[in-house]
């Protein structure tokens, strides 16, 4: 085998023709002089198509190829400029790189395939590249990866959640297959018009074919799915409709806990800080995760926690039993489950807490998704596992300067479609 041979099989390059193999001491690295075979030359870098000749550009150009053991490669041609009938003035599409970019495929498909594996870390000290750059590259794969996958083919159930990636009110809004678990789309925001632009990209004859859409009862996302998707059955998480009892009863715990310290007295200047025997003392304070806590998995003093409760405080006790029977209500499910709902609800109106009260009234604007829901069984579970390692993912990404890197380590890695290290099948 001759030596440029050899080296295009060592480099992974095609369409390729090795003309120099040289070391700059001054680059400390391998340069290649390659140029592309005549099948591939003179040909548009944004379109592929043929051009006629222009002008040489800027001259020669180097892109950073993959270490060969411990020392960087880097390859050189000619970058002359083509006349594009459609973009004009363009630099000639080379074989081994992607347009505009001073990396090659490999070194770019590489460096996402261990963004997607590693920490940050280790792929800033492996390949010796800067986190930000790391950024661009997973923009780049991303986007070809897009380009020859189509992930709404038969997207027929779907979640639609919001997770924060930044302090700061920086959410993404995102949205998952219910039945194959994968994440399909994501986007920067959380209102009306981040729903919207989803439907935009779905188009109007696939949103016409999604049956299901699961969602935690925010009005930025049922607003828009009544009119984008108007026969999607729209089911709301149960999780979160028991997050909204949970929330209830601890305001009634809260108010328990105020009315046992009773008065605070009032801190007179020069003495030390305001303690009252009640704020140490009471039980209150301790019975918070026994009250949170489903009945199974409760520990023993945690039982005698809730003993204690029934016993002296029964308001607190009812709001208790009004949060565990509407958890009961999602766990019988079907018609027995839609009984049970207006049962619980007719209870939580005459139970005189005003918390409850209200949550019941807030169940009522949502009792038409909470119905569907226990009709589909259809919940948040698969988005809320996205979400989570969506957050995962956030403390690797830490560093990128916009959502859109972010966005994109999350389809590698979540979408289904992972990027494959060069030479692999």
């Amino acid at each position: 085998m001759r030596n440029g041979s050899v080296w295009r099989r060592v480099l992974g390059l095609v369409h390729a023709v090795i003309e120099d193999v040289d070391f700059d001491e001054q680059a400390g690295a391998v340069v290649v002089a390659v140029r592309p075979r005549k099948g591939a030359a003179r040909r548009c870098g944004r379109c592929g198509k043929r051009a006629g000749w222009y002008d040489r550009g800027e001259g020669r150009r180097r892109w950073r190829a993959l270490d060969l053991g411990t020392v960087r490669v880097l390859l050189e041609a000619d970058a002359p400029r083509v006349a594009c009938r459609m973009h004009g003035p363009t630099v000639a599409q080379v074989p081994w790189a992607r347009h505009g970019v001073g990396h090659t495929r490999a070194f770019d498909d590489t460096v996402a395939w261990l963004a997607v594996q590693c920490s940050k870390t280790a792929v800033v000290a492996l390949m010796r590249v800067a986190w930000r750059s790391v950024g661009a590259i997973l923009e780049r794969v991303a986007a070809d990866i897009e380009a020859t996958v189509d992930r709404f083919e038969g997207l027929r159930r779907i979640g639609i959640d919001e997770v924060s990636y930044r302090k700061g009110q920086c959410y993404l809004t995102v949205v998952v297959d219910h039945d194959s678990g994968r994440l399909v789309w994501a986007a920067p925001g959380r209102s009306d018009a981040t729903v919207h632009r989803f439907f935009d990209d779905l188009g109007p004859e696939r949103s016409a074919q999604i049956t299901h859409i699961s969602a935690d009862g925010a009005l930025w996302i049922s607003r828009v799915v009544a009119v984008r998707c108007p026969t999607a059955i729209l089911c709301a998480d149960p999780f979160h409709v028991v997050a909204w009892a949970m929330d209830a009863l601890e305001e009634v715990r809260r108010q328990a806990w105020n009315e046992a310290r009773g008065p605070v007295p009032r801190r007179v200047a020069g003495s030390g800080p305001r303690k009252t025997k009640a704020r140490k003392s009471n039980p209150l304070k301790r019975v918070r995760f026994a009250l949170w806590k489903n009945p199974e998995g409760l520990s023993e003093r945690q039982h005698h926690q809730l003993e204690w409760v029934a016993k002296t405080n029964p308001r607190l006790w009812r709001a208790y039993l009004l949060k565990e029977g509407l958890r009961l209500v999602f766990r019988i499910g079907g018609q027995e489950g839609k009984d049970a709902l207006e049962r619980w609800i007719s209870w939580a109106r005459r139970s005189r807490i005003e918390s409850f009260v209200e949550l019941q009234r807030r169940i009522i604007r949502y009792r038409r998704a909470i119905h569907a829901s226990l009709d589909h069984g259809l919940s948040q579970g698969r988005v809320e596992a996205i979400n989570t390692k969506i957050r995962l993912l956030t403390r690797v990404a830490f560093g990128f300067h916009s959502p859109e890197p972010l966005i994109a380590l999350a389809m590698l890695a979540l979408g289904g479609h992972r990027p494959v290290l060069p030479g692999r099948d």
